[in-house]
């Protein structure tokens, strides 16, 4: 996890919790809130052994300063990070 998460992860049960259903739908290929065409293009990757990609929002934390998570798997599989957009 990059350090922002971490950091609210530590500070809010309801975001650590929205955090691991975030990272369950990555693992079951529900990539989040992503047009058909990235969707497909995870589809393909995961088939093909490249990077997967997932966005996921909730409503509930803009007033922490984040709505918006993604989730990246890199293409050997050796790592997954949640990160926010802006820590890409």
């Amino acid at each position: 996890m990059s350090r922002g998460v971490t950091d609210l992860i530590a500070n809010n049960v309801d975001f650590a919790k929205y955090s691991l259903n975030c990272l369950r739908r990555h693992i079951n290929g529900d990539w989040g809130e992503m047009d058909e065409e990235d969707k497909d293009d995870n589809n393909q990757a995961l088939k093909q052994g490249l990077r997967l990609f997932s966005s996921y929002t909730d409503p509930r934390f803009p007033k922490n300063g984040v709505a918006t998570i993604w989730i990246i798997t890199e293409a050997d599989r050796s790592s997954t990070t949640l990160l926010f957009p802006n820590e890409y």
